[in-house]
């Protein structure tokens, strides 16, 4: 049987708590609110319309100002709101921070290595079914997520923004992205040097909307769940080379895919 060492706080978010929020901020960030991009968009698109009716200094203007306008719609992202600190786009309820760690024997260069490589991550996180790498530098990556209760699949993309071999890797999502997302995975030698000490820091933003609220819903009752048993099946799978089936018991050989059988379903 595999016993895991395991810290666990999912908490509301402080401003105070990681170095997360530069990656879910900044001139990337959507900080304009859903009503006010509709209202930039039909406002720039009208201000362009009677810009262009008649060439003067008045109509110029008229015309760059819609253009403004239009940027700011489409784009979600408002210079005067990153400015000021302002940001109309929160998502419904309160963002989450989750934090996990656990011990693994195997070594830390092994345990990099493995999480390092994205696509491997659907054989063990039971609710991802794919990772795609996007971009030939390994940086930027396409993820899909089952969500039973909404009856459809969750898809969005991520980033490498920062990693230091074995050491470690910090991600966030991109701009529009249906789940906003920021995280930081950490290795390092374990005690008196035996194993791998690896804590995942994940803090997350369901989308706006009744989806959202749905998401929200779906992630604040199953998320430390899932996270615990994904770092779990993760050590079990380095460990043995197998998936645990249920709660410990071997089974599934450590090829791709997630497993099959009624047990580990459910």
């Amino acid at each position: 049987m595999i016993h895991t060492s395991t810290e666990d706080r999912v908490t509301d978010f402080r401003r105070d708590d990681l170095a997360l929020e530069p990656y879910l901020s900044g001139s990337n960030h959507i900080n304009t609110g859903t009503g006010e991009r509709i209202a930039s968009i039909v406002g720039g698109s009208a201000l362009l319309y009677y810009g262009f009716q008649r060439l003067s200094i008045k109509r110029v203007l008229m015309s760059l100002a819609g253009l403004v306008l239009l940027k700011r719609g489409i784009s979600g992202h408002c210079e005067l709101n990153e400015a000021i600190g302002r940001n109309t786009a929160k998502h419904e309820g309160s963002p989450v921070l989750v934090k996990k760690s656990i011990t693994i024997n195997k070594p830390r260069e092994e345990v990099y290595a493995f999480w390092r490589k994205l696509e491997n991550l659907p054989r063990f996180m039971k609710h991802i079914t794919e990772v795609d790498q996007l971009d030939a530098e390994g940086k930027r990556y396409h993820w899909q997520m089952e969500a039973p209760k909404l009856g459809k699949k969750i898809d969005w993309e991520a980033e490498i923004v920062d990693e230091i071999p074995n050491e470690r890797i910090l991600f966030r999502t991109y701009n529009g992205s249906d789940v906003g997302q920021a995280g930081e995975v950490t290795f390092k030698d374990g005690p008196q040097g035996q194993g791998t000490e690896m804590q995942a820091t994940i803090k997350y933003y369901p989308p706006e909307g009744s989806i959202g609220s749905a998401i929200a819903r779906m992630f604040n009752s199953l998320i430390e769940n899932v996270v615990h048993e994904d770092m779990r099946r993760f050590k079990y799978l380095l460990e043995t080379g197998q998936l645990p089936l249920g709660k410990g018991t071997p089974g599934g050989s450590s090829g791709g895919g997630n497993p099959t059988s009624e047990e580990e379903e459910k």
